[in-house]
């Protein structure tokens, strides 16, 4: 008997031993019913057994098992198999390990029945695996992308529904300051007040960022005419008054007047300036320079420190990755990298990093020339038109 046929015949047993294994997945699966823990194996099995039969050629299953297998307009079996586990609190690996048991629960119930194993019965399994890889496949892929879909809208409405109480946090603190008289001690409670809710407000502002990213809307820049050199010398002025034992030093050649987002550019300078506060060795410099061609303007920041290992160099710009020494400042989120990144790309340019022990750490961001069209924020958030702080 062909496998396709044995798994049309004997599809109540196979669905039996699926529901069986789908109620131990606890807690997930305490108190669901029988149509519940199902969900959509019919469904799954009837894919795998037509796709057992359909005739497909040595190119089409190479793609297949390169995960290349084109894919219809809506969504498959096993994409609303995802959607739903997802939904009732299925975490990924019991998700996953539905799949591994099915495999085995087939391949033990026909090894049983099937007889000595043929040419055809070897293909067939073949064929099998393959399916269930596929369906496995598309269902860890749209699981994660339900996850990260959930996690990012979470971060973006607690990082606008936060922004009103920090926000009068701060003001009473201001207006308590100058109310009347206060001693050392409470202006020194006030001014940490105050601070303190800047800095929320900064990570606000990224997890904002982070969430208009991998949302789909993207960074939205605001172009107008601006200088690379005058907003590199407000930033590192900033960064002086911050840290007035550190030495930074600031080189500027040729034209770096163009059309980009000025607040957007002050994050990027202010980003990749505290980044090399962070992770440079205190007594060396950090090193800035500007230069401006005929084409674009490139921005380099270098410090002197432990460099960037060579296995997370590759992620260095996605987010909630720290790309210096463990446990240093362990309330950094890691995002100011990745939004540097998503700026710098939604001005059409590129950013790369060098790192070693002999050389140090240099960021090179390139900015091309451009006075194009204003882009207005499709979400109705106009990002904060002041040039930002530095971040951690």
């Amino acid at each position: 008997m062909r496998l396709s046929a044995f798994i049309r015949e004997n599809s109540k047993d196979i669905i039996a031993e699926w529901e069986n294994f789908a109620r131990s997945l606890v807690p997930a699966a305490e108190g669901m019913s029988p149509l519940s823990l199902r969900n959509h194996i019919s469904y799954i099995l009837a894919f795998i057994a037509d796709d057992i039969d359909t005739v497909q050629t040595d190119s089409e299953q190479t793609n297949k098992s390169r995960g290349k297998k084109p894919k219809g307009g809506m969504d498959s079996v096993a994409e609303i198999h995802a959607a739903l586990r997802q939904a009732g609190g299925f975490n990924l690996d019991q998700m996953v390990s539905e799949y591994r048991a099915l495999r085995a629960s087939v391949t033990k119930l026909w090894g049983a029945r099937s007889g000595e194993p043929t040419r055809q019965s070897a293909a067939d399994l073949v064929r099998f695996n393959e399916a269930i890889d596929q369906e496995t496949t598309e269902s860890i892929s749209y699981y994660s992308k339900k996850v990260d879909h959930s996690r990012d809208l979470f971060l973006g409405v607690l990082g606008h529904d936060l922004r009103n109480p920090i926000g009068a946090m701060r003001m009473s603190a201001e207006l308590i300051a100058k109310i009347g008289s206060l001693t050392e001690r409470q202006k020194m409670l006030v001014a940490q007040v105050v601070t303190s809710a800047d800095r929320a407000t900064e990570i606000l502002d990224q997890l904002l960022d982070l969430t208009r990213a991998r949302l789909g809307s993207g960074l939205h820049i605001l172009r107008e005419e601006m200088d690379m050199a005058f907003v590199s010398q407000q930033l590192l002025g900033e960064m002086r008054s911050l840290h007035p034992d550190r030495t930074f030093t600031l080189k500027i050649s040729g034209d770096t007047k163009g059309h980009w987002d000025k607040p957007r550019i002050g994050q990027v300078f202010s980003n990749l300036l505290g980044n090399a506060v962070q992770y440079g060795f205190t007594d060396l410099p950090i090193d800035v320079t500007v230069i401006g061609d005929s084409k674009e303007v490139s921005l380099s920041v270098h410090n002197e420190g432990v460099p960037i290992p060579k296995n997370a160099i590759g992620g260095i710009f996605e987010a909630m990755v720290r790309g210096g020494t463990e446990g240093i400042n362990s309330t950094n989120l890691g995002l100011g990298l990745y939004i540097t990144k998503e700026i710098v790309s939604a001005h059409g340019g590129t950013i790369r990093v060098n790192s070693s022990e002999k050389n140090g750490t240099t960021f090179i961001a390139l900015f091309p020339r451009g006075a194009d069209a204003v882009i207005v924020a499709q979400d109705g958030i106009q990002p904060d038109r002041s040039l930002q702080k530095a971040v951690g």
